[in-house]
């Protein structure tokens, strides 16, 4: 039975009993800060389990793509590890409890095929539950399982949780009876590979806390309903169904791991006996190829791209050990474009939006390998290098300082480092890498900190926060206001009662309508008035969450601690950069309109009168898509829709769509943002009233700014109708030059380029033709130094370096080839002379090489052969000497 069909079976069995069909959730876990990936099927249900919020069904079904990457280092060398796989799940939200759970996992698991059913022999079916379960012993009793094939366990098998804190409960587990050729009997108590689990079943009655390992952690309280989680691994099934050993020769596995064997000139063979061969290298590097290509196709699909980072990280480190398995097993060529469209193949019938969407996924894997594969070559040679130097001293480890140079200088990851080395029998310093990692970053957070502080100690900031709590910001409703200085902090840091003219402060309003920078978004500037003095704000930061600091200069009197003020931002700035802001909304929105829901944002900057918007997509964006981006931005602006700011929760916003920013945090309450009906995204940023007031927005460029990341600036409002009337002007005058309408100018200047490169290469043959000409003529001209003909000349001021070495070839092709010859031209260009010095090999047999002529006529600089050997680099009056200095070491050598 084909794995797309053992899904199908699954989902049709639960719907038919009242299971809501719940699509799998994307594989990044953007809404747990706790989770790089989804590692379970329950992991989106968490909220309904806790009591967090109401679920809008009470029995759900799903098919959760699931990563667990702890034990990467174990894939492959066991039939049952790997980084990606599929857990089909039934869940009940108070619902049903474990009666019923057994009930509709027995039905499944036994009925028919005919029926719907998977037709699993109910003789071969074990049972687990936990030790004290007499509850689930007596209701496995009642399908019919013996009582000796329903076994107590512990709490390291049958009782299960996140692994962080969150709902757990005893469990109940299903095993299969492959038969005595695959192990010894006794149940999976004796040998859980001949007894192959393939369902668990968790009654989730407990909110677990203090999680320290699998049988250690706190049980905090009861939930507040009784509900099942339960958990079938969908690679396991199909093991089982397909008759197969392992979930390596699953259908969705084993088509990617045959064509790799094939392309490594490997053979591949089922094994029986869960060890049996499992320690050849080559087997294992096979699996680790099989499992990360489909790890990588999957994560891909659901938009992770490699970085150095977080779920980037894990995506690059599986494709780096896939592509170095391959290396390892002889294949020299590319990997993932042999690989990843049999993964594809294997995977669309259940994931048919990998099939579609697999243009953006290759792009994303072709270009990570290029540069893997750039890198490998750099940083393989420096390590061979290092791993040599090591044996031959006698050590047995690399230091940490090598490992970190090698990630530092030429971003050769660690772990392949230690990989590498240990293939070597060399252990590598971790300690020492970790701490100059650790040295760099606080480096890093410290010039970060310094951008945003000024090297202020946050101690004092903390105290200013302590004091008087959060800054009220009312920026969003008003431009000036009356406030009072909470504090004012000088040089370093340290607080001080008052500062006067000149000085440069910092002051903490209790409420104030100056937006802190954030968000892509530009501070706010302006004017505070206290007392009978008054600063000029220059910047505004958020130090602390909830502390607005204001970075000012005193320009008139003086200004104190807890006096009255009057704060007022710079307006025409604000609507400047709230214009940016808002079309940065309306180009994110477009560009994923054009380029596909992959297309988020990766970074901005929201400035008067322009933007910058960065955003992940493979490949640059064509011009065409960029002027119908640019088209279509511009049209919202004309239809003038309403910009509309609310508060509201997390789940509301998703609900409604609005677009959240990856990786960012976001509390219980969001603000969302929307541009009419064409736009909505979460946001805490300023923003005009209607799309209209933007005016225009005019794309200037786009670029690459990284792997996998593009970025594209874009003018606003009067500086877009600056741009284009400077533009206009442009155009006019080169419609005048030209003498031709506006709309030929492009034709016109492509025509005039074309002609002068045409132009500039028949000058060059000309130039060429001039030097060479008086090859012959010079040849014929050669002077004998004691037998050796030598021809010394200067070539054409401005003469081109590869027209100069031809001369010299020429010249000296044309003296008889028996007799001696050396042919030495040099050349002026830019104010510095240069010297080429070719020799023949009847030259060459007397002892002469024209290596050594040019490095003694330039005191060593040069290089070479000893046919044809050049350098320069020196004044270009210096000819002459050259010229002199190689007649007169040829004199002497023969």
């Amino acid at each position: 039975m084909k794995t797309a069909e053992i899904k199908r079976r699954f989902l049709a069995h639960f719907e038919a009993n009242g299971h809501t069909v719940v699509p799998s959730a994307p594989l990044p876990a953007i809404d747990d800060p706790n989770l790089l990936f989804i590692n379970a099927g329950m992991v989106q249900f968490v909220p309904f389990f806790l009591g967090q919020r109401t679920p809008p069904y009470q029995r759900a079904v799903s098919v959760q793509k699931c990563i667990r990457t702890p034990d990467i280092d174990e894939v492959g060398k066991t039939s049952r590890h790997g980084t990606f796989f599929q857990m089909n799940g039934n869940f009940s939200f108070g619902d049903y409890f474990k009666a019923d759970a057994i009930r509709l996992a027995w039905e499944l698991s036994t009925k028919p095929v005919d029926k719907g059913g998977f037709g699993l022999d109910p003789e071969r079916v074990w049972a687990t539950v936990y030790l004290d379960d007499d509850e689930a012993f007596e209701m496995w009793r009642a399908t019919g399982v013996p009582a000796e094939r329903i076994v107590r366990r512990g709490k390291k098998d049958n009782w299960w949780h996140m692994g962080i804190p969150g709902p757990g409960g005893t469990c109940s587990e299903l095993f299969y009876d492959r038969g005595p050729e695959y192990g010894k009997e006794g149940g999976p108590e004796v040998d859980e590979d001949r007894y192959m689990e393939f369902w668990n079943l968790v009654f989730m009655q407990y909110e677990i806390t203090d999680v320290k390992s699998k049988e250690n952690f706190t049980i905090v309280s009861d939930l507040p309903k009784k509900n099942i989680d339960t958990g079938m691994g969908l690679e396991r099934v199909a093991s089982i169904l397909q008759g197969v050993d392992n979930l390596y020769e699953i259908d969705e596995v084993k088509p990617i791991l045959a064509r790799a064997a094939e392309l490594a000139g490997k053979e591949y063979g089922a094994h029986s006996g869960h060890e049996a061969g499992l320690s050849h290298p080559d087997d294992v590097r096979l699996r680790v190829i099989a499992d990360h290509v489909r790890t990588a196709l999957m994560l891909i699909g659901d938009g992770v791209t490699p970085s150095n980072e977080g779920r980037g990280y894990v995506l690059r480190r599986i494709m780096r050990r896939a592509i170095r398995a391959m290396r390892l097993l002889g294949w020299q060529g590319a990997t993932f474009p042999e690989l990843l469209p049999v993964a594809r193949d294997c995977m669309a019938p259940s994931y048919p939006e990998l099939a579609e969407e697999f243009g953006r996924i290759s792009t994303y894997a072709y270009a990570e390998e290029e540069a893997f594969l750039a890198t490998l070559r750099a940083g393989t040679t420096i390590l061979d290098t290092a791993i040599t130097e090591t044996k031959k001293s006698g050590g047995a480890k690399l230091s940490g300082a090598q490992a970190f140079q090698l990630h530092d200088t030429y971003g050769f990851p660690i772990d392949l480092t230690l990989e590498i080395a240990s293939e070597q029998g060399l252990d590598v310093d971790q300690d020492g890498f970790r701490r100059l990692m650790a040295d760099q970053r606080s480096r890093a957070k410290a010039d970060a900190a310094a951008r945003k502080t000024g090297h202020a100690d946050l101690s004092a900031y903390r105290s200013v926060l302590e004091d008087g709590g959060p800054v009220q910001f009312t920026g969003y409703a008003e431009v000036s206001r009356e406030s009072r200085v909470r504090a004012l902090l000088g040089s370093g840091g340290a607080s001080v009662a008052a500062a006067g003219e000149g000085d440069y402060v910092e002051l903490v309003l209790d409420t104030t309508p100056f937006y802190a920078e954030g968000g892509g978004q530009q501070a706010d500037t302006g004017l505070i008035n206290v007392g009978g003095g008054q600063v000029e704000v220059v910047d505004v930061q958020q130090p602390l969450p909830g502390l607005i600091v204001h970075k000012a200069r005193v320009v008139r009197g003086e200004v104190r601690a807890g006096e009255a003020g009057f704060a007022e931002i710079d307006v025409t700035r604000r609507k400047a950069i709230s214009r940016s802001h808002t079309a940065t909304h309306l180009v994110h929105q477009t560009m994923r309109a054009f380029l596909g829901e992959s297309a988020t944002q990766a970074g901005s900057l929201n400035a008067p009168g322009r933007l910058r918007f960065d955003f992940n997509t493979p490949g640059a964006v064509s011009p065409a898509v960029l002027h119908d981006v640019e088209q279509q931005v511009n049209e919202v602006l004309l239809r003038d829709l309403e910009v509309h700011a609310f508060i509201t929760s997390q789940e509301e916003a998703r609900r409604l769509g609005a677009m959240a920013l990856f990786g960012e945090k976001y509390g219980d309450e969001v603000r969302v943002v929307e541009v009419g009906d064409y736009a909505r995204e979460l946001c805490g940023g300023t923003h005009v009233a209607r799309s209209g007031q933007l005016g225009l927005v005019k794309i200037l460029n786009e670029s690459s700014i990284g792997a996998g990341v593009r970025r594209v600036e874009a003018l606003v409002g009067i500086d877009a109708f600056g741009f284009l009337a400077k533009e206009h002007l442009l155009v006019s005058r080169l419609a005048e030059l030209f003498r031709v309408p506006g709309d030929q100018v492009a034709e016109r200047v492509e025509q005039t380029v074309t002609a002068l490169r045409d132009a500039e290469k028949e000058l060059e043959k000309m130039r060429a033709q001039l030097v060479l000409g008086g090859a012959g003529a010079l040849a014929a001209q050669a002077r004998d130094l004691r037998g050796v003909a030598y021809v010394g000349t200067e070539a054409p001021e401005g003469a081109a370096t590869n027209d100069v070495r031809t001369l010299a070839q020429e010249i000296r092709g044309k003296i008889d080839a028996g007799r001696p010859a050396v042919v030495a031209v040099a050349a002026r260009s830019n104010g510095k002379a240069s010297l080429i010095v070719a020799i023949n090999g009847t030259a060459k047999s007397r002892g002469l090489s024209a290596a050594d002529l040019v490095k003694g006529a330039l005191s060593g600089r040069g290089g070479g052969n000893a046919d044809l050997a050049q350098g320069g680099g020196v004044p270009a009056d210096q000819v002459n000497v050259l010229l002199a200095a190689v007649e007169k070491a040829v004199g002497e050598a023969v």
